[in-house]
């Protein structure tokens, strides 16, 4: 039988390339956490570090820095939809695991690629839908649903372009992003799976298993299948909807209730606690919101903005 995990986790929201925010949280974090917890903390980044702030090359930096910074820490870095898109655009996801042409996650969506402005430079015809959709150039100048211009594409790419040094949609951006940052991306996992977390409940604290995936999983679909297609990084879907979706993947699925489950995400632009339900994205990727994360077993939530220095 395994050992309840004392390990203090701290699951980290959205951060789209705001990196004094991302320091700023750090720093709270160090304070508002007791040393030896903070130096042994398990921390799982929950998706979405590029994209809408200005220094997606920066935050990558200091991510790709940690684990030699922080040696006893564990470190899990998730794909949000975003990480995703910038990952396919500079050819850092895997090939589609039946030999399938990549071409053919375009098909279901090509209704939208005038619209999108997919991205049809160098090496288009290899890349990604999602890689096309990133690296596009959107004829809509107007996001109704979030009240802000579009920088660039769809995904708001434009600033991450800008953060490496180039115009954005420009293939200049496959030699400017490092190797290394090539990794990292590719290393992403799109699920984290863990036994025995703790959780603060009204009997006191719960161990439960934690699911962490950016947006979350989807209700009706089994969720065997979904983390088997999860953890393979399976790149024949165009769409992923645990990356992506929104209603859809809002609640715990019903297939998980009886066994009680943590499943925590970022995505929704939202700050939603609600039971084992946990969403983390205070920031939604808006300049004038804070970043937060929230941590475990107590559910404290710490932002970037905290001045409260214990």
């Amino acid at each position: 039988m395994s050992t309840p995990n004392q390990r203090v986790v701290i699951c980290i929201g959205d951060i789209h390339g705001y990196i004094t925010k991302l320091h700023n949280l750090w720093t709270n974090l160090q304070t508002l956490i007791p040393p030896p917890d903070f130096q042994t903390a398990r921390i799982i980044f929950l998706g979405d570090y590029c994209d809408r702030g200005p220094d997606t090359r920066k935050v990558l930096d200091f991510l790709i820095s940690l684990p030699s910074k922080y040696p006893n820490q564990s470190h899990i870095f998730l794909a949000g939809n975003h990480d995703f898109a910038f990952a396919a655009f500079v050819g850092a996801i895997p090939p589609p695991p039946d030999g399938s042409e990549v071409r053919e996650t375009w098909e279901e969506f090509e209704a939208s690629e005038e619209r999108e402005g997919w991205y049809k430079g160098l090496g288009y015809e290899k890349m990604h839908l999602q890689g096309r959709r990133w690296g596009g150039k959107i004829t809509v100048k107007f996001n109704s649903v979030k009240g802000t211009e579009y920088k660039g594409s769809i995904y708001d790419a434009g600033t991450t372009f800008e953060s490496y040094g180039v115009d954005h949609g420009s293939y200049d951006l496959m030699k400017a992003v490092p190797d290394e940052h090539k990794k990292f991306l590719a290393d992403l996992v799109w699920i984290h799976e863990e036994d025995n977390v703790g959780i603060e409940t009204e009997t006191g604290v719960e161990f439960c298993k934690l699911i962490a995936v950016h947006g979350g999983l989807e209700r009706g679909k089994d969720v065997g299948e979904q983390i088997k297609y999860l953890k393979a990084k399976d790149t024949r879907i165009p769409k992923v909807e645990p990356l992506s979706g929104r209603k859809s993947v809002w609640d715990i699925p019903e297939e998980l209730r009886g066994t009680p489950t943590i499943v925590v995400s970022g995505h929704h632009g939202k700050l939603h606690v609600d039971g084992l339900r946990l969403i983390i994205d205070e920031g939604g990727g808006l300049e004038q919101n804070p970043i937060a994360a929230i941590v475990l077993p107590s559910k404290t939530i710490v932002r970037d903005t905290n001045t409260d220095k214990r």
